[in-house]
């Protein structure tokens, strides 16, 4: 028993991040190749553009957000490049925040939130706990 009792901590820390991480790379899974980002582009477009929000910010932070989300979300389920794919996701949780703050000032924070609490969780974990990744294997 005690054997399995000191992993406690590697396995929260590997069971959050690649919770975390199926979550992000699916939103972005959906939004690049189900929804096009054509189309993520599109149902914000309007909203910023009566705000006074040039559209290129509109199409990079679509572009951004979406392809962060996927390829960050990949990440972060293997443990590969963790800490750079935590620093963006973290990012794209600031730009959506932002998006959504513009398009309703007061919007529901239920997906966002459980996603910046499992973020800030993993970035505060010590290194050691991070060791069930290829991270650990591959950089060594």
């Amino acid at each position: 028993m005690d054997s399995i009792i000191q992993y406690h901590d590697v396995a929260a820390v590997f069971i959050a991040r690649v919770f975390l991480g199926l979550l992000f790379f699916f939103q972005g899974f959906d939004a690049v190749f189900n929804i096009k980002v054509r189309n993520v582009i599109e149902a914000y477009e309007n909203s910023f553009a009566n705000k006074g929000i040039p559209r290129f910010i509109t199409v990079l932070g679509s572009w951004f957000t979406s392809y962060v989300e996927l390829i960050g979300g990949f990440l972060l389920v293997f443990g590969l490049f963790e800490y750079c794919a935590l620093y963006l996701l973290g990012l794209n949780l600031m730009i959506a925040s932002i998006a959504f703050g513009i398009t309703s000032p007061i919007w529901d924070m239920r997906f966002v939130f459980p996603r910046l609490v499992l973020l800030l969780f993993l970035l505060l974990m010590p290194y050691t706990f991070h060791s069930w990744s290829l991270d650990t294997i591959l950089f060594k």
